[in-house]
């Protein structure tokens, strides 16, 4: 094996081994689009660069926040502001749209993704701090918007169930997108909220079938833990959406009916679905996971993916780049409203109360009397 290496020299990048990259979504490490070089990796026929190869490790850096709360202007979105204690997400979502943030941190969109993580040991602190400001307006903060607030180093970090104490403590709306029944730890938390309309939680449902979740996003809940947790939410009084996201022509948009079907006998009250998008790095790194699992259809996944995203593998344009446009994107669209039509499920409609929310105390202030 040898490395071919443009731009100025360094160090070789590590080679993963198929036998390292178990259980991760990318199969390739890529350089970010940043970076000032890349390299590939050649492996000669004779070398077997394999030999007592070990898993791919997950490492943590804390990384000490200056800001949680981070705001948009975006009209696709149905909320300002959103907290992200992780960066990174160790799910390894192959279709994440997340994954090129990493190239802001001079890592790989690829395998550093999902296995070189960023944790925020301050973001409780530095909440309660923003909330409480003169002139803070409350409205509805998102947690899971670019990683997920439940991956699996939240159950040693616990750094999502202290942003949940700050919210509930200041009566302070928000909302949870997930993809791990991890969220159930929290309901000592959240039932209490709910009946204030101050919750909803977004279960993230792509499949129903346990070969193809895990070929999609690996370190993720099983499809039948992410029912069970619809269930046990509803049942705990928490509006509960189901989100089939993303939607993956000839992959699993034939579930659709089936996904949303089970969702609402589980408790779900409203639905939402979203395309596939491939921004920048993404695209190359999708393509080549399309290309070694499913080589029979990648072609073709790929023509229909261009065919909603006027012939191109991303369309960033507000309006269109949730939904798609052209036939097959129509199809999708009407056959999602007739599934929702007969089963009676609401579009997504937080309706979330502001109006009890309390800033929080101060450390020294005097304590209500009353």
């Amino acid at each position: 094996m040898f490395l071919v290496s443009f731009g100025m020299e360094t160090e070789p990048s590590k080679y993963f081994s198929h036998t390292e990259i178990r259980g991760r979504g990318a199969t390739e490490n890529p350089a970010g689009r940043f970076e000032c070089e890349n390299r590939i990796e050649v492996a000669e026929e004779w070398d077997n660069y394999e030999t007592d190869k070990d898993t791919l490790r997950t490492s943590v850096t804390l990384e000490m926040a200056k800001t949680i709360i981070t705001r948009n202007q975006s009209p696709d979105l149905p909320f300002d502001r959103s907290i992200n204690p992780y960066r990174g997400c160790e799910h390894g979502c192959i279709y994440c749209f997340a994954r090129p943030t990493h190239s802001y941190m001079n890592l790989s969109p690829g395998l550093d993704f999902e296995s070189k993580l960023f944790a925020k040991p301050n973001a409780a602190e530095l909440l309660a701090k923003e909330i409480s400001k003169k002139g803070y307006e409350c409205k509805p903060i998102a947690l899971g918007t670019n990683t997920d607030p439940y991956q699996p180093i939240e159950r040693e970090y616990r750094y999502t169930r202290a942003i949940l104490k700050v919210l509930a403590a200041a009566k302070h709306p928000f909302t949870i997108t997930t993809k791990s029944d991890l969220v159930l730890r929290d309901l000592d938390i959240l039932a209490p909220l709910a009946s204030k309309r101050l919750v909803t939680v977004g279960i993230s449902v792509t499949s129903l079938d346990n070969k193809l979740s895990r070929l999609m996003e690996p370190r993720a809940s099983a499809p039948h833990k992410r029912m069970n947790a619809i269930q046990r939410l509803s049942e705990a009084g928490i509006p509960v959406v189901a989100q089939i996201a993303p939607i993956i022509p000839a992959i699993n948009d034939m579930e659709l009916e089936n996904i949303m079907k089970t969702a609402k006998e589980k408790g779900a009250k409203s639905a939402i679905y979203l395309l596939v998008r491939l921004p920048f790095e993404v695209s190359d790194l999708f393509i080549a996971w399309l290309t070694e699992h499913f080589p029979d259809r990648a072609d073709k996944v790929m023509n229909l993916i261009r065919s909603m995203r006027g012939g191109k593998e991303n369309d960033p344009n507000f309006g269109s780049r949730m939904r798609g446009c052209g036939p097959y994107a129509d199809l999708i669209e009407r056959r999602f409203l007739l599934q929702s039509k007969k089963l009676k499920l609401s579009k997504r409609k937080y309706d979330l109360a502001t109006h009890h929310f309390k800033v929080p105390p101060k450390q020294g202030d005097q304590l209500d009397l009353f």
